[in-house]
C-alpha cells in the first residue's frame, strides 16, 4: 500500500500526468519490478502511486527529471531559480505538498461544477463574514492567478486553463512599466484589452512569471471601501533563463453576484530586465513598495 498522504497523492498524480507515456510505463515497471502489467497511462499512474512508499522516493526517481519538477512548480506559482539542483526542487515540492494548498486546488478541480461552486462560495463567505484575512486572500489569489496565466505558455506543454476578461471588472485598467535597456510605459483600459495584454506575456512572449509568496515578497492591504490590494514580487523566466524581476499590484473587489468571487479592478506591473538590475540577486526578490504607497492606491 502507498505511504503517501492525500496531499502528496494529488501532487504526485499531477506531476506524473505531465510525463511522457513511455516514461510513465518505464517508471511503473521500475516501481513494481515488472511484476504488474498495466494497460494504459491512467492505470500505470495509479499503480505507481500505490507502490510508492513516500513522495521523496518518487521525486528522486531518474525518470522524474529535474526540468519536469521545475515546470511543475512554475505551474503551481512557486518561484525557483532556473539553475536549481534537483534536490532543492524536490525539497520545495515536498514543502508545497505539506502545506495542503496544492491538494485543495486539485480537489476543487476534480469536483462537479455544482460542488465546486458551493465550496468556493462557502470559502469566500467565511472570509468575508467570519475571519477575513487579506494576507491569506493574497496568497491564494496569487497562487491561482499565476498558475492560470503561466498555463497559457505553450512551452509548458499543458492545456491552457480558462483565461479571459471574465476575471476582470469591465472598467479594469492595466499599467505596464518595463525597464529592459530603455523604459517603456503601456496603459490599457477595459477587461478585454487588459486580459489580452497580460495573455500576450505568456502566450506570445513565452514568459513565465514566478511569484515570491514568502512574507518579504507578498503584501496585502484592505481598504474600508472593499478594495483589497495585493502586491507581489517575483522572477521572470523564458525556458531555463532568468530574464529579470517583476513587481505587480492587483486591486481586487468582491463580486457577490458572481459566486462570491474576487475580480480584478486594476493591475500595475513593473518589469526590470537583468541589465537594469546591476547584477543583483534575483532568486527571491523582495517588494520595494511600502505600506504608505499602497495606502495611496486605496484613496
Amino acid at each position: 500500500m502507498s505511504g503517501l498522504l492525500e496531499t502528496e497523492r494529488a501532487g504526485c498524480t499531477k506531476l506524473l500526468q505531465s510525463m511522457s507515456k513511455d516514461d510513465v510505463f518505464s517508471l511503473c515497471d521500475t516501481v513494481t519490478n515488472k511484476l504488474i502489467v498495466v494497460e494504459n497511462v491512467t492505470e500505470a499512474i495509479g499503480t505507481i502511486i500505490t507502490f510508492t512508499k513516500n513522495a521523496e522516493e518518487l521525486l528522486k526517481r531518474k525518470k522524474v527529471h529535474r526540468d519536469l519538477i521545475f515546470k511543475y512548480l512554475a505551474k503551481e506559482g512557486v518561484a525557483m531559480p532556473p539553475n536549481s539542483e534537483k534536490n532543492k526542487l524536490v525539497r520545495r515540492t515536498l514543502e508545497l505538498w505539506s502545506s495542503g494548498k496544492a491538494w485543495f486546488d486539485e480537489k476543487l478541480s476534480g469536483e462537479t461544477n455544482e460542488t465546486k461552486q458551493r465550496l468556493t462560495s462557502d470559502t469566500e463567505i467565511v472570509k468575508a463574514e467570519v475571519d477575513f484575512d487579506p494576507q491569506v486572500l493574497g496568497q491564494q489569489f496569487c497562487q491561482w492567478f499565476f498558475e492560470l496565466l503561466n498555463s497559457q505558455n505553450p512551452s509548458l506543454g499543458q492545456p491552457p486553463q480558462d483565461w479571459g476578461p471574465k476575471h476582470f471588472w469591465p472598467d479594469a485598467k492595466l499599467r505596464l512599466l518595463s525597464r529592459a535597456g530603455s523604459e517603456q510605459m503601456e496603459e490599457f483600459m477595459g477587461a478585454e484589452l487588459v486580459s489580452l495584454r497580460l495573455l500576450a506575456l505568456t502566450k506570445d512572449e513565452l514568459l513565465l512569471l514566478c511569484p515570491n509568496l514568502e512574507p518579504h515578497g507578498l503584501r496585502t492591504l484592505a481598504s474600508p471601501h472593499g478594495l483589497v490590494l495585493v502586491s507581489v514580487a517575483g522572477t521572470i523566466h523564458r525556458d531555463r533563463a532568468c530574464l529579470g524581476v517583476f513587481e505587480q499590484i492587483f486591486g481586487l473587489i468582491h463580486s457577490p453576484l458572481e459566486n462570491n468571487s474576487w475580480k480584478i479592478k486594476f493591475v500595475n506591473l513593473k518589469i526590470r530586465g537583468q541589465d537594469a538590475l546591476g547584477g543583483t540577486e534575483t532568486a527571491a526578490p523582495a517588494l520595494t513598495y511600502n505600506s504608505t504607497e499602497l495606502q495611496l492606491l486605496c484613496s
